[in-house]
């Protein structure tokens, strides 16, 4: 399975450069280079729109626009079969041609939210368009990065109090 950096880098491949929406996932040869980072390989044209559309879905999901219908879409036809052999029932996945990774990608969120319930989440800022896996004891993070998010934030409600109190009465 996939890791929680791969998980990682594929939700945060469309992230906010400059004000506008960037796909970094838009040229092929950058979705090959990912799976080989994570050591896989991407099997062709198919997988690679599986995988965005994986990608796109589970976006939509952990922001709250959207209720699974895409992910439903990218399980569609995925079996666990079992398989009895010397050493007993072993469990095997059947999916259909093309999207393995695709599938592989969905079941490591699977297993993130379950192993880390409440841990992921998008950042705070809602001009950003990244994710964040919150490691803090206190499960308190709320932006992805402090050093870029978090104290642009922190600098705009800092200037709109000290606006708001030198206001002339």
């Amino acid at each position: 399975m996939l890791d929680e950096r791969a998980l990682l880098e594929a939700l945060n491949s469309t992230p906010v450069l400059d004000g506008r929406p960037q796909d970094l996932w838009s040229d092929d040869h950058d979705v090959d280079r990912w799976a080989r980072d994570h050591g896989r390989e991407v099997a062709g044209d198919a997988e690679r729109r599986w995988l965005r559309t994986a990608r796109d879905a589970l976006r939509a999901v952990e922001s709250g626009t959207s209720d699974g219908g895409g992910l439903r879409r990218v399980l569609a036809g995925v079996r666990q079969v079992p398989r009895a052999g010397a050493s007993g029932v072993e469990w095997e996945l059947e999916v259909p041609d093309g999207r393995g990774l695709a599938v592989e990608l969905v079941l490591t969120w699977a297993d993130v939210k379950e192993r880390l319930p409440g841990r992921l989440r998008p950042c705070g800022n809602p001009e950003c368009r990244l994710f964040l896996l919150d490691r803090s004891r206190a499960n308190t993070a709320r932006w992805c990065s402090m050093k870029t998010c978090g104290n642009r934030l922190k600098a705009r409600r800092h200037q709109a109090r000290v606006r708001q109190t030198s206001r002339p009465e």
